[in-house]
């Protein structure tokens, strides 16, 4: 997936802003200056799409997976009422995803919140603090 799909938006980005204001400045910040309010501007997809990748891979490791513990799984028997209750909400978000794009375990509000995005959108853009896509 790397060799062709995710390094196409890196190298992609890297086309679109060498030599404009962008070129150097972090992955958060192009997104953040690029969404335009659902308007994009042309360096978004990649960005996002470079970033979105970037955080998926380090959301996952060797042997990982499973119930979390401490306070991860407080905070989601609190804002879905049970481990199982988010887990379903989470997975049916991911399926029932028409066409690219992505499911999210987000904060936002002083909440936990599975959010759904379209294409390379992400909860970045939207107020929220992404903790775990797919």
């Amino acid at each position: 997936h790397w060799g062709k799909h995710h390094r196409a938006y890196v190298d992609n980005l890297k086309k679109q802003v060498l030599g404009s204001e962008l070129e150097g400045k972090p992955l958060e910040h192009i997104i953040q200056n690029t969404y335009n309010n659902g308007d994009l501007l042309p360096p978004f997809n990649n960005a996002a799409q470079a970033w979105n990748h970037e955080f998926f891979w380090e959301s996952m490791k060797p042997g990982g997976g499973g119930k979390p513990s401490g306070e991860l799984l407080a905070l989601l028997e609190r804002d879905f009422t049970s481990y199982e209750k988010f887990y379903d909400e989470f997975n049916a978000a991911a399926a029932t995803q028409f066409g690219a794009g992505w499911a999210w375990l987000a904060y936002a509000e002083n909440k936990l919140k599975v959010v759904k995005t379209p294409n390379a959108v992400n909860p970045l853009v939207l107020g929220s603090f992404p903790l775990l896509p797919i």
